[in-house]
């Protein structure tokens, strides 16, 4: 077994009770043969499409407010978007965007007050021409990027780059500038590989309340630029094409190691591989590479990446393992934390993460498989209706997964010196960081600049942690809580790291516009395309630094990332936790727990 190495040694896994290798033995099963219950819609209404709510694939927003629209609309067709956004420009009504499965953490999706319509691209989900010779794909925004991959791979063509999780939409991913992890080419966000952007914004009483925008780098480079990540303020995007390349086949190899050297590796090992990425395990002081480069289309083997935890899950084993991180969490057992952690990082590293040589067993490495069959996965998105028996781990209709995810790229130019202040975190207290091993590590992945305005600003690398949040009480603070705080902080303060336009609490966001050079050219298409600004909402302008402030100063409101702690009542007070000064970057300020000895 190769989880019995020098990494985690044998008796790591003697220590594996009978119980937990059960569970794991049962779920593995269920997440190999098992179909889910479909994801919900985020879309809920009283009366028809009227009085609504949305919320997000997660069940609630970073500040957990109900957002609420006076209906909503499934148009299927670009005429019929036409017409849904010309009705609501001539009724000067607020829009937004919602798409299939709603992933964006914070409220882009929300209206303002309980008077805007909601427009889903739920079915704009068609492929509208392709054209092999060219070798482009148009497609309407509503396409799930698992569509796009099929549909490509039917023609003998890929998408070179794209994010991991197959269930965003075309939409969804240029709202917010999703991307893979690559170096290479244009980088790997997909917004630039689209050569055509249709636009449906509001229009003057002359054109009829509504005018369909026709974009390209040729034609209007500027309103182009703006719309391939779009935030959602510019109108509704109906239709794309992307410009693919010919199939081809990569080759994956997991390997893990000590992350002594991990700062100078991290800096360089993207310009080696192609599609490389890392899973650090801070806390363990390990890091897995992924060696992952292009092969030629006739070279041998099938492989399939079917990522482990987007497999479908039982329900009721998600729920255990939810009330046994709860207890922990309330009890103050990182001690156990971090044995789970090791414990499953040990278990996906055995099992590949998901990786088959021909999909259905692993026999070894490389594994080598087509670029459809390689890039993205998502199995729990493939549904029947069971009761919600399996589901998503996250699906906010069981007790399951709830989290905050934090992603930010740091400039590669700060890499190393980022890397080794997490790490002397760790040294001060190893016990810190397990609670992202219990969510497979920190993902890293590459990223490259852009011509998007709101797009990558130079070559760095994404950190993307994902971490423990109560589901039932805000004012409850976490395990370690200051340490993940000052993580953030030194990320966005001290490194001038960009956020993640799709994930991140409020406070990654406090400011953020002004570290975009183009930022100042966005806000003039959005009034050119939208000057009533019919699709903006108070959050947009917050984040886009046009009104307000999207920080939130309340009691308790460090602990959701409401807010950076200023005093102690932003913190829990009652329960030990005081606003300090961070541990490794001084100017940093986080809820601590102060001994009372």
């Amino acid at each position: 077994m190769r989880g019995c190495s020098k990494h985690f040694p044998c008796n790591s896994f003697r220590k594996v009770s009978n119980e937990m290798a059960f569970w794991l033995s049962l779920i593995f099963c269920f997440f190999t043969f098992a179909s889910s219950t479909p994801p919900h819609d985020p879309v809920k209404c009283e009366s028809g499409n009227t009085v609504c709510t949305v919320t997000n694939s997660y069940g609630a927003f970073p500040d957990r407010s109900l957002c609420e629209a006076a209906k909503v609309e499934y148009p299927k067709t670009e005429a019929e978007l036409v017409s849904v956004v010309a009705a609501a420009t001539k009724a000067g009504q607020k829009m937004r965007v919602v798409t299939r499965y709603s992933h964006s953490i914070p409220k882009l999706v929300c209206t303002d007050g309980k008077d805007g319509i909601l427009i889903s691209t739920k079915f704009l989900d068609h492929v509208v021409r392709t054209n092999p010779d060219a070798k482009t794909m148009t497609v309407e925004s509503g396409v799930t990027l698992r569509l796009l991959i099929e549909e490509a791979a039917k023609l003998e063509l890929a998408l070179p780059y794209a994010p991991y999780w197959w269930g965003l939409t075309v939409g969804g991913m240029m709202g917010t500038g999703a991307h893979g992890s690559s170096l290479w080419g244009k980088g790997s966000a997909v917004h630039d590989y689209l050569t055509e952007i249709r636009m449906v914004s509001p229009g003057s009483v002359s054109e009829g309340y509504v005018k369909v925008w026709v974009l390209s780098e040729a034609m209007n480079p500027e309103e182009f630029n703006a719309a391939k990540v779009s935030l959602g303020v510019l109108g509704v995007i109906s239709q794309v094409t992307f410009k693919l390349q010919p199939m081809f086949k990569r080759s994956l190899t997991y390997e893990m190691k000590n992350d002594t050297d991990f700062g100078d590796q991290a800096v360089t090992f993207g310009e080696k591989h192609e599609f490389a990425d890392f899973l650090w395990l801070p806390s363990l002081g390990k890091v897995v590479y992924r060696i992952d480069d292009r092969v030629p289309a006739n070279v041998s083997g099938n492989g399939l990446f079917n990522f482990f935890p987007f497999r479908s899950q039982l329900s009721v084993a998600v729920a255990i393992s939810r009330s046994i991180e709860e207890n922990e969490e309330s009890s103050g057992e990182a001690n156990k934390k971090c044995v789970r952690a090791k414990r499953l990082a040990s278990f996906l590293f055995d099992i590949s993460y998901g990786l088959t040589n021909n999909g259905v067993i692993f026999t070894g490495y490389p594994v080598i498989g087509s670029q459809d069959r390689m890039m993205s996965s998502g199995a729990c998105l493939d549904s029947h209706r069971n009761g919600l028996i399996t589901s998503c781990p996250w699906d906010p209709r069981i007790r399951g997964e709830f989290f905050y995810q934090t992603a930010l790229s740091v400039p590669l130019t700060h890499v190393k010196d980022f890397i080794n202040d997490i790490k002397a975190l760790v040294k001060i207290e190893p016990k810190s960081l397990c609670g992202l091993e219990l969510n497979y590590g920190v993902l890293i992945r590459y990223v490259t600049s852009s011509p998007a305005y709101l797009g990558k600003e130079e070559k760095s690398l994404d950190f993307d942690l994902t971490y423990y949040r109560s589901k039932d009480d805000p004012l409850t603070p976490r395990l370690y809580e200051d340490y993940m705080e000052e993580i953030e902080q030194m990320a966005i303060l001290k490194y001038n790291a960009l956020p993640h336009w799709g994930k991140n609490r409020n406070l990654a966001f406090d400011g953020a516009i002004r570290n975009y050079k183009n930022a100042n050219a966005f806000l003039k298409v959005k009034d050119r395309l939208d000057p009533s600004g019919l699709f903006s909402t108070e959050w947009t302008d917050q984040i886009l630094g046009l009104k307000g402030n999207v920080t939130i100063v309340k009691q308790g409101c460090a602990l959701e990332g409401l807010c950076i702690c200023s005093e102690d009542s932003h913190c829990a007070p009652n329960k030990g936790y005081m606003c300090r000064p961070g541990k490794v970057y001084r100017e940093a300020r986080v809820c601590t727990l102060v001994s009372t000895n």
